[in-house]
């Protein structure tokens, strides 16, 4: 599955019926980091527990040179604090302005150490190496 460059967060969420309509909450950490602002129109992915997209931004591009590059590289090594799991079980982390890592096998609670493997505008995804 591709990921569009234009991520701006990830997070978990269950839909929820009120009234005429379903209902996902953004949670208030998305809104603090400024990832995303209250009063905005996004875009939004749902993907399925089995990981399969329902509905997603196909368009993949490059970032604009002047939004701010990711706060990591490739091959960098960092200690990061596991604060939420998506929905196929994988460890988020947040750095930088809320920079969102991925780090498959991680536990919420867990501070490990990673290298960063691969890096896009809006997340990156990083391996426990202790």
């Amino acid at each position: 599955m591709e990921i569009s460059e234009k991520l701006l967060c990830l997070f978990s969420a269950e839909i929820e019926e009120t009234d005429d309509r379903f209902v996902v909450e953004v949670p208030k950490r998305e809104i603090e980091t400024g990832s995303v602002g209250a009063g905005e129109t996004y875009r939004v992915a749902l993907i399925s527990g089995d990981g399969e997209v329902a509905s997603s931004d196909a368009e993949v591009s490059e970032a604009p040179s002047d939004e701010p590059q990711p706060p990591v590289e490739a091959g960098e090594i960092r200690y990061v604090e596991i604060e939420d799991l998506g929905k196929q079980g994988d460890g988020i982390a947040r750095v930088e302005r809320g920079y969102v890592i991925i780090v498959p096998g991680a536990e919420v609670g867990e501070r490990v150490k990673i290298e960063v493997s691969e890096v896009k505008s809006n997340f990156a995804v990083g391996e426990i190496i202790e």
